[in-house]
């Protein structure tokens, strides 16, 4: 299916739109000329609407778009779990993670472990984020958008898969941060309101005179074991979501480490303003998250009715687009569009600064105390992260066919991939923040334990789903880096992290709005339970 004029229109005039309004926000004031602070972490002014929608723009993308509507369309609404429980998710981080990131003025993950525990886990992992970055996220955003691009506008899609990555590169490569996160509150709402029309057309088309509630009605009546949240052990896709382990299991490990550890998430509130500006964005985020199933999930289950018979799951998305009439088809694939490119950019600019920030500038050659404070260092880590900035999306669009091409389920692989490495993130993160004891011999070893686990958890239990297998290996991790650590316990100057002055008490419109999203969940689970 080939886009109309209208449609072709519109996409243009996004795309014009969009570059523009990110190179003006990112634009210098007369004689000042960008730092390190200005490009990585938009001169730590981010208002809390920035903070909020950057945060859902950088995590909802082809992966969430193409990749879980695929397994709406397969497993059904208990898919929806990632999305809600990252909602209370976010609640824990902004009451009790950013406090102390931001007490410490913390601009990296890795920073954050080099201060706490030293240098040599700073230098693993930054390596470990950068290779999880470049050859699992940003690959799976670009090849999951050539996808969608090529179904529904029939680009070819290596033409797509170059095209979306050179468009996101260029977007945010003068402004950094900055061009993404203030211009992600339209990519947000374009996002939103696209994503509404799919569901609110497809169920209309499914439910004739009786529209959009009438079709949900007949969807409901016509696969009720794709509304069921909490899957029981004969359902054929358990082993993706085991039941009751994705409220009180290992979701919880996937879901700490993504929003609370993860740069390209955590960055947006580590340049806020200050601290009420982040957790305000948190709990703006929060309550965004709490819709993107109806945006995301809902068209790939309406696809069991209107495309019954697709090849693949993750066609079930760009096929529900097609139904749409021009003009606002045309709409709705830029609010596609704008998703990829405004989760890519954030994906990219992370990988320029963990690169920059983490690695060039701790091992390149130390300048003396006026260079590394003058125009010309700085501009120098401006540089840098530009040049790795393209290089990662060249090596992305490059290895994403070899990587991806013969996935079903791109969502459910980039989980799988991830869930090797995120319970000893989670365990060297939790312990670092919140005990004291906790070394760097115990932080290692928590690492070391996750990969190699979770390998021979895999190899010799298959049939164990891999959200129980983070689960039991967060334990195992867990206990060897409290033995680790009481074994080869840190100095007590180790630890620059300081919770002087740390509060956790939040403001009652935070604590409000916080059993606001309480209530929500509670409602939906006793609802699709």
């Amino acid at each position: 299916m080939k886009l109309a004029t209208i449609d072709l229109i519109v996409v243009c005039v996004y795309a014009i739109g969009i570059f523009g309004l990110a190179q003006w926000v990112s634009r210098d004031k007369r004689g000042h000329q960008k730092d390190s602070t200005d490009y990585f972490l938009a001169s730590k002014a981010l208002p809390w609407w920035a903070i909020g929608a950057s945060l859902i723009a950088a995590n909802i993308s082809a992966e969430q778009i193409v990749g879980m509507s695929g397994s709406g369309y397969a497993i059904g609404l208990a898919i929806a779990s990632y999305e809600w429980m990252a909602a209370l998710t976010l609640l824990i981080v902004g009451k009790f993670f950013l406090p102390i990131f931001l007490r410490n003025e913390i601009y990296t993950m890795p920073q954050f472990l080099e201060q706490r525990y030293g240098p040599s886990i700073r230098t693993l992992m930054a390596i470990f984020w950068l290779i999880l970055y470049v050859f699992v996220n940003l690959t799976s955003i670009i090849w999951l958008g050539s996808i969608a691009v090529n179904q529904v506008a029939g680009v070819d899609q290596d033409v797509a898969l170059v095209a979306l990555g050179a468009f996101a590169l260029l977007y945010q490569l003068y402004g950094g941060l900055k061009a993404v996160a203030l211009t992600d509150i339209v990519q947000v709402t374009l996002l939103v309101l696209g994503g509404l029309l799919v569901s609110g057309l497809t169920l209309s088309k499914i439910g004739g005179d009786a529209g959009i509630l009438g079709g949900f009605q007949i969807l409901t009546a016509r696969a009720p074991d794709h509304f069921d949240m909490i899957l029981t052990p004969e359902n054929p896709f358990y082993k993706d979501l085991p039941g009751l382990s994705v409220l009180i299991g290992g979701m919880w490990i996937a879901n700490l480490s993504y929003w609370g550890f993860n740069q390209y998430i955590i960055q947006r509130a580590l340049a806020a303003k200050n601290l009420s500006e982040a957790q305000k964005g948190v709990v703006f985020a929060a309550f965004l998250k709490l819709l993107m199933p109806v945006i995301i999930v809902l068209p790939g289950i309406a696809a069991l009715m209107l495309a019954p018979d697709l090849a693949k799951p993750d066609q079930a998305y760009p096929t529900m687009m097609r139904l749409l009439p021009s003009g606002i088809l045309g709409l709705v694939f830029a609010a596609l569009i704008a998703a990829i490119i405004a989760s890519t950019a954030s994906k990219i600019n992370s990988i320029a600064t963990i690169f920059t920030l983490d690695l060039y500038a701790k091992f390149r050659r130390q300048p003396s105390a006026e260079d590394q404070a003058s125009a010309r260092s700085e501009k120098q880590l401006v540089f840098v992260g530009r040049c790795a900035a393209a290089v990662s999306i060249v090596i992305a669009t490059i290895v994403a066919r070899p990587l991806l091409g013969k996935s079903d389920q791109a969502f459910q692989f980039i989980q799988e991939f991830t869930g090797f490495f995120t319970p000893g993130i989670t365990v060297i993160f939790l312990l670092g923040l919140f005990w004291k004891k906790a070394s760097e011999a115990g932080a290692i070893a928590a690492a070391v334990a996750s990969v190699a686990l979770s390998y021979l958890l895999k190899t010799w239990w298959p049939d164990l789903p891999f959200l129980d297998r983070m689960g039991v290996v967060f334990l195992a991790a867990l206990a060897l880096a409290v033995i680790a650590s009481l074994a080869r316990p840190a100095r007590a100057e180790r630890n620059l992290i300081t919770t002087e002055g740390v509060s956790f008490v939040t403001s009652s419109s935070f604590n409000i709005a916080s059993v606001g999203v309480i209530a929500i969940l509670v409602a939906l689970y006793a609802t699709w339970w």
